[in-house]
């Protein structure tokens, strides 16, 4: 598989965790907070979006031969740097790599508040990623 092919791979399945966020949107937070199973679907799904997110980052990152990123958000971050994304999208975006460490490592502990915020305002983000990802390869002849 080729490095253009992995990224489509990649990039196909965002869009894919995407589309099931897009069809718990019609959900308040009082039904979060009442059904465990959407809570579920929404946290995992939020955190294979963010995954699909930090791979294509760490792609990038190696086949452009781009600074090492210490941590998850730092990896977006670079690629703002190195105008994959606008640098403003890069600085708004970077944060949801920390959300993704929240949805992994402290689930215990989850805001269902910022949960039901990322689900209703942050997903166009991800659309965003993809297309600065698809442009700057466009524009590169990767």
């Amino acid at each position: 598989m080729t490095f253009r092919e992995k990224l489509a791979d990649k990039l196909g399945r965002l869009k894919e965790y995407k589309g099931y966020l897009e069809g718990c949107q019609i959900h308040t937070l009082a039904d979060l907070k009442r059904d465990p199973l959407l809570r579920g679907a929404v946290e995992r799904y939020l955190h294979l979006s963010v995954e699909s997110v930090i791979d294509v980052a760490e792609m990038l990152i190696a086949e452009f031969e781009l600074r090492k990123p210490e941590e998850y958000r730092e990896a977006i971050e670079i690629l703002g740097e190195a105008s994959v994304l606008p640098i403003e999208f890069a600085s708004r975006f970077a944060p949801i790599a920390g959300f993704r460490n929240i949805l992994v490592h402290e689930y215990a502990r989850i805001d269902l508040e910022q949960v039901h915020a990322h689900l209703m305002k942050d997903l166009d983000d991800f659309d965003q990623f993809a297309y600065y990802v698809v442009q700057f390869l466009n524009q590169s002849g990767q």
